[in-house]
């Protein structure tokens, strides 16, 4: 039996208080066809035993990654979590953590956000980063709205070869605001020209580095150019295990760094919960949004750590605040951290050296067959290659043999016939030389 509390004379009281007739006009912003009518078409009710073989029986029908030669990548990426990351987060100091309101009893919670942020700011090459946001998405759409906070601008220039989820997230959060966002078209493997459109009314121009198609740009000539008419760069780095050899964002110039830290740290787990990155200069902090934590001493002069310049969050004068992000993706960036932490800096260069040359050895390999064509004259880890056939149909037929063989571009930037053929490959050290086999054979097949 469904536990309602409350009476329909108490629910009608309710919607009267707030001056609505019915609980469906609550749902005015959801379009009509995009509303469930009735219930789902599943039983009403089932022994717990048969719910569980029918889910795992579900589960069995897709292909796990670790499992099968895996080579997807485009934003999510399978990276070897020692076991000591997941055993630590789940103590129960760290799994049962709350918000940390009260600096006095939560010294651990905010020493670890402090160490973690810490590490964001040193990889990215910035000043400061914060407590960590819920996606890499989520933080590039913040970082726009930060952007023309600081330069009191309305338009930002989005690249097309900005990942297309990053894109459509912006959009989404830009749509009732007065800000705007301009979407310049794809370009694979070609340089975006940004001189027409970046004027004095331009808050920021986002890029991504490496960007959708693997490839790797050097972006100092476009952070002077942004900085010549007032704008601000704002990189986004989907990949954050490339910063192990890639010249950071901010030594290139760019003013905000947001990113996706699910490779450190944090599995695949279909696709969430993960880690948003975002680092600034310090003259911009004030206008970051999400939690912030600092060093300082107490009245005894030791070591503390507290939630600084708190005003932006959420319950403080929400009208007001920067962002209504008031939380962090806690567990995910702690994750982050331990497995940062047992890396060290040469163990984080050393990961991301054998990622790249094992995406090399990828990447000669596809090269060398006929009919296809790997397109990057850079890359990281993830490459782009030209198919003879669609890359749909070769995914599919590639999975059909147990192979995860790439994401197509289509499937992400439909509509565009001149990418029907291409395939993104990405390749990290989980990749072994018998995978590598396996995927060219079937690649030659397709031929």
């Amino acid at each position: 039996m469904r536990y309602m509390p409350h009476t329909a004379a108490e629910r009608q009281a309710m919607l009267e208080k707030i001056g609505v007739g019915s609980v469906d006009d609550l749902f005015v912003d959801i379009p009509e066809d995009a509303r469930l009518k009735g219930l789902l078409d599943l039983p009403k009710h089932a022994p717990e035993m048969d719910v569980d073989a029918q889910m795992q029986a579900y589960g069995a029908k897709s292909l796990s990654p670790t499992k099968a030669p895996f080579f997807l990548g485009a934003g999510a990426y399978r990276h070897h979590v020692p076991s000591v990351v997941d055993h630590l987060i789940q103590r129960s100091e760290f799994l049962t953590a709350y918000t940390p309101y009260q600096p006095e009893i939560s010294q651990g919670t905010l020493q670890a956000l402090f160490e973690f942020q810490s590490q964001v700011a040193l990889i990215t090459g910035m000043d400061v980063a914060n407590a960590s946001m819920y996606d890499g998405a989520t933080s590039c759409a913040e970082a726009v709205l930060m952007a023309c906070r600081v330069t009191r601008r309305k338009k930002a220039i989005l690249s097309g070869n900005l990942h297309p989820h990053y894109r459509e997230v912006t959009q989404t959060t830009l749509q009732y605001t007065d800000f705007e966002a301009v979407e310049y078209p794809t370009v694979p493997m070609g340089d975006e020209d940004y001189t027409a459109g970046l004027g004095k009314d331009i808050a920021c121009v986002v890029v991504q580095n490496p960007d959708f198609f693997g490839r790797l740009q050097d972006l100092s000539d476009l952070a002077e150019q942004c900085h010549e008419v007032g704008a601000l760069l704002v990189v986004v780095v989907n990949e954050i295990v490339s910063l192990g050899a890639v010249t950071p964002p901010g030594d290139m110039g760019a003013d905000i760094v947001v990113g996706e830290g699910q490779s450190i740290g944090v599995p695949l787990s279909y696709g969430g919960p993960y880690v948003g990155l975002l680092a600034t200069r310090d003259k911009f902090v004030r206008q970051m949004p999400g939690r912030l934590c600092g060093e300082t001493t107490d009245q005894e002069g030791k070591r503390g750590f507290v939630l600084t310049l708190s005003t932006r969050e959420q319950h403080i004068r929400r009208e007001k605040a920067t962002s209504n992000i008031c939380t962090n993706a806690g567990l995910c960036s702690l994750a982050f951290s331990i497995h940062m932490s047992l890396l060290g800096e040469t163990g984080f260069a050393k990961l991301s050296e054998i990622n790249h040359g094992e995406a090399v050895t990828v990447a000669e390999a596809i090269d060398s067959l006929e009919g296809f064509d790997v397109l990057n004259d850079t890359f990281f880890n993830e490459f782009t290659v030209k198919l003879p056939c669609s890359a749909e149909k070769a995914v599919e037929a590639m999975a059909d043999k147990g192979i995860l063989g790439g994401v197509p571009v289509s499937r992400l930037i439909p509509g565009n016939a001149a990418l029907d053929n291409l395939l993104l490959v990405a390749v990290t050290e989980t990749v072994k030389a018998a995978d590598v086999e396996k995927l060219v054979s079937a690649l030659k097949e397709l031929v």
